[in-house]
């Protein structure tokens, strides 16, 4: 039997909304779903249904090279 990878991260660790992301880096929800449907940079985002969510980890790296 193949053993499956596990996710390193805690089941806690949860995605989050565009909102909350918004909110994380000070900038309007608008600016986010602008990026994405122009495909200009900003951090990685998954779809989730019609949604757009955000892994936290993902969001502080690209935040992080963003001020290198």
């Amino acid at each position: 039997m193949k053993q499956q990878k596990r996710d390193p991260r805690p089941m806690s660790a949860r995605l989050w909304s565009a909102q909350e992301t918004a909110d994380f880096l000070g900038i309007a929800v608008s600016t986010l779903y602008y990026w994405s449907y122009r495909g200009e940079g900003g951090p990685r985002l998954y779809r989730v249904g019609r949604n757009l969510r955000y892994d936290p980890a993902d969001v502080q790296a690209w935040l992080d090279e963003q001020a290198a």
